[in-house]
């Protein structure tokens, strides 16, 4: 059997048991040593039993060599219809011949015993060699990573940005606000990026030219803002210094934007080709973890050094140092997996195409199961903020903190929401999203509110350092802030029907990053209605109660999520 590469199965079972072994796949020796392989048994029914496996070889002089093979990590997913059981194993011979290989996977438990034994030549095995996260690193997987790393690193710019507008453009708390909300303007028309690649190709390629394309935005806008803006000084009066700077800072903004569709489109496209042409369906959940992990390394790398390279250098340079990030992403736009679309490809019905997506995202939007609740997340998410007013205080003489704390505490902010993450993922995905905002919005305001102590100076009567007191206000806020964003994430998946969900998920996107910015505007209204400026504090304390009381002013509309606000997030993945 061995020989002619086929399956054998020997089973025994118990009478009242229908319980099964399959397997599924491919799989390719390549004379590798020392390889680490992925074996998948799917069964027909939800078990907890144990596994071993023997590499069974069959030479050509007939005699047959056994070896058992170590495990190195069981886990195991289970539905309601079958457990897929992913066994690693290390081999550590060598096959010099082309004599066929079995693999045996033996599973037992009190009631049955299945033994598969599987053929290297038998097209339909499923063993893979060990990947990260599950994905074999192709060149354009190994693009998508690069992609979301350089995301993630370019918040090394994010702190530089700030002090360049405040020390080196000399901009008040109120003028910093409202740039900051200006520069997220990019982010709320994603789904224009995702109609221009997927509508217009550049060069015959709807990925790989616009990467190429965001990358070299990204580069000349951070380049300009190193070397261009030094040479306007003493040429251009300030209105002009500033205007270019924003200009700049909104096209880098852009290309970030850019890149991040297109990825998404990546993305879409690989786990659709695996589902349609028999792939692992787990494929879906890897490249998604690919992405957030790639995102968060660069961002942990990124957050201390954002503030340590400004106790040394100034922001323009730490902004040439950036500059080099983008320039990656052009580069490896080249290793995407893309035919090229020729001329006489090209549909002549783009246009027809693009209206027809439109009207069902319309279609979709105006059904009031859609729109309730998001106009509920944009009023949740468009309240008033008083961060850049803090940032001024806590910088300024009176608490006195330099770039490398700052950039400290983003580190704190970053490892915090990690860990938001794992709490709502272990504790709160059966609770339902409604219970969730309602409660994190009612904590949030005590907690915004301790703010007031550190500008009361309070903190240091009780024997608290101001440095201690950031960095456990900032833990809680992160923490508190990812478990209040995530549900929002849940609730906008759910909502998106068949057939437009990638256009409508990209739209609602932007719907709450363009409510952020409103909130953002309105704290730089605030800001300067109650004086609060780079000198002058005395009405801070008033501005954070304000920020922090109008977030209850949503709450009495909560009711826009009855009905899909009343389902947790394992119910909606369950019905999903």
């Amino acid at each position: 059997t061995t020989r002619q590469g086929r399956r054998r199965r020997r089973s025994t079972r118990r009478p009242g048991r229908d319980v099964g072994g399959s397997a599924v796949g491919q799989y390719s020796e390549d004379k590798m040593k020392c390889t680490k392989i992925t074996a998948v048994l799917l069964c027909g029914a939800p078990c907890a039993c144990g596994f071993t496996a023997r590499l069974i070889r069959q030479t050509t002089t007939g005699r047959r060599l056994q070896r058992t093979m170590k495990l190195l990590d069981p886990t195991s997913r289970s539905d309601r219809h079958t457990t897929r059981v992913r066994l690693q194993f290390q081999r550590e011979e060598r096959t010099s011949d082309d004599a066929p290989t079995t693999i045996a996977i033996v599973k037992s438990d009190p009631d049955e015993v299945v033994v598969e034994e599987l053929s290297k030549r038998d097209d339909s095995v499923l063993l893979e060699k060990f990947y990260p996260f599950g994905i074999e690193p192709t060149p354009d997987v190994l693009a998508i990573a690069t992609i979301y790393f350089v995301e993630g690193a370019l918040g090394l710019a994010r702190l530089a940005q700030t002090y360049l507008l405040k020390d080196e453009l000399h901009l008040g708390p109120a003028e910093l606000s409202a740039l900051s909300g200006i520069f997220v303007l990019p982010w709320t028309i994603k789904p224009i990026y995702g109609f221009l690649s997927d509508g217009f190709p550049i060069a015959g390629y709807r990925r790989r030219s616009y990467l190429a394309l965001a990358g070299a935005i990204g580069f000349l806008s951070y380049s300009f803002l190193a070397f261009g803006l030094s040479s306007l000084d003493g040429v251009a009066n300030k209105n002009i210094v500033i205007s270019s700077t924003v200009v700049s800072l909104l096209l880098s903004s852009a290309s970030v934007a850019l890149a991040d569709v297109v990825a998404d489109g990546i993305v879409v496209q690989k786990t659709r080709d695996a589902s349609t042409n028999g792939g692992d369906p787990a494929i879906a959940g890897g490249l998604q973890s690919l992405c957030w992990g790639s995102a968060s390394i660069g961002g942990l790398i990124s957050a201390y050094f954002s503030g340590s390279l400004l106790e040394s250098m100034k922001p323009t340079q730490v902004f040439g140092i950036v500059s080099i990030l983008p320039l990656l992403v052009g580069g490896i736009s080249f290793l995407i997996d893309e035919k090229p679309i020729e001329p006489h490809e090209m549909r002549d019905d783009t246009m027809d195409s693009i209206k027809d997506q439109v009207s069902s995202l319309w279609g979709a939007l105006s059904e009031p199961t859609i729109w309730k609740p998001v106009l509920f997340i944009f009023l949740w998410q468009a309240t008033p903020s008083s961060e850049g007013a803090m940032f001024f205080y806590l910088t300024g003489p009176d608490i006195g903190f330099g770039p490398e704390f700052m950039g400290r505490v983003r580190v704190v902010a970053a490892v915090s929401s990690l860990v938001g993450v794992w709490v709502y993922n272990q504790f709160l995905k059966r609770v339902p999203i409604k219970d969730i905002l309602l409660w994190t919005s009612i904590i949030s305001v005590p907690l915004g509110l301790s703010q007031l102590l550190l500008i009361s100076h309070y903190n240091r009567e009780i024997g608290i350092p101001d440095g201690a007191f950031v960095f456990g206000d900032d833990v809680a806020s992160s923490i508190l802030g990812e478990l209040a964003f995530l549900p929002t994430l849940v609730l906008a998946a759910r909502l998106c029907p068949p057939g437009v969900e990638a256009v409508l998920f990209a739209t609602l996107m932007s719907i709450y990053n363009g409510a952020s910015t409103v909130g953002t505007e309105i704290g730089a209204a605030l800001t300067k209605a109650l004086s609060v400026t780079e000198s002058d504090f005395s009405n801070l304390a008033w501005l954070t109660t304000i920020c922090n009381v109008s977030s209850l002013l949503p709450l009495f509309l909560i009711g826009l999520l009855d009905g899909i606000g009343d389902e947790s997030t394992e119910e909606m993945e369950d019905s999903r």
